[in-house]
């Protein structure tokens, strides 16, 4: 099974591009069904033994989403192996996946995302670390960034002169968005006042490039100061950077170029965000209204 595995993750990394966070996901998940097979052989693996692992899953509590991630591995798995004529039959063909619940993502209010970006106040341009904790939060809500994008930023990537940064999103794919100039003067400030000259646009205290957890730290810190709603996160700015956007006329397929994603299905879950909005156009369209 892991010669399988092995020549399944050189696929993924070679010809499909997957970003490494993927590839090392697969990988858990493909290992955790290899030890429920305890030796079982590749061609003995059948609908039924499929079903007993779904019912383990099921056995150790774990969520709905974890488990449709898991049987999602298994199903890119299972096709290559098939494509690849490693097996005759895919069994999983007829397993069925969990239903998802669809969970609304939080967001802030504007009135929130700029109290919080007041709170990260550099209190003069000397202030080094105030200044690049400012730009983060700025950039995060000027470019609707993952904080993996955010992270991996580098210098080369910023175009001051267009108003734009290139990210690596998902899948090690790029695109181009705007940054605003707030955003932007606030980096340039950090930058000129930084003296590690390096690659990366955000680095930690010892000047090397800075973690997604030192992120996160920051982000919570400056969500105590401001007095936020709990259970916002440093991800929360993607989804209000995107709510907003709609909220104030954006059409679903810019938010969907802007936020890098694959299909316009995974952006639309914004448009239940957006009641404001729906009763804006609804009182102004509507002769009854």
């Amino acid at each position: 099974m892991e010669k399988y595995i092995e020549k399944f993750m050189r696929y993924m990394e070679i010809e499909k591009n997957y970003s490494t966070h993927t590839i090392l996901n697969y990988k858990l998940d493909l290992q955790n069904f290899s030890r429920f097979l305890s030796g079982t052989e590749l061609e003995k693996i059948d609908y039924l033994m499929l079903r007993k692992y779904l019912a383990v899953l099921k056995e150790k509590n774990l969520g709905v989403r974890s488990v449709g991630r898991r049987l999602s591995a298994l199903r890119s798995f299972f096709r290559f192996l098939s494509r690849e004529g490693y097996i005759k039959a895919n069994p999983i063909l007829m397993l069925s996946s969990p239903k998802l619940d669809k969970h609304l993502p939080s967001f802030m209010t504007e009135e929130e995302v700029y109290k919080l970006i007041e709170s990260a106040f550099a209190k003069n341009d000397l202030d080094l670390l105030g200044l690049r904790d400012r730009a983060i939060l700025e950039a995060f809500y000027s470019s609707g960034l993952r904080i993996s994008e955010l992270v991996g930023l580098n210098i080369d990537d910023l175009d001051a002169i267009s108003g734009v940064v290139k990210i690596r999103g998902k899948g090690k794919k790029e695109r181009i968005v705007p940054i605003g100039e707030a955003a932007l003067s606030t980096i340039k400030k950090y930058l000129d006042k930084r003296k590690k000259q390096t690659d990366a646009v955000f680095l930690n205290n010892h000047n090397r490039r800075i973690t997604t957890r030192g992120v996160r730290d920051i982000v919570t810190k400056y969500l105590r100061i401001a007095g936020i709603k709990p259970g916002v996160s440093a991800h929360t700015f993607r989804h209000s950077f995107a709510t907003h956007l709609l909220n104030r006329g954006a059409d679903l397929r810019t938010v969907q170029e802007l936020l890098g994603h694959a299909n316009l299905s995974t952006t639309q879950i914004y448009t239940h965000l957006t009641t404001e909005r729906l009763k804006s156009v609804y009182d102004k369209a509507h002769p009854r209204a």
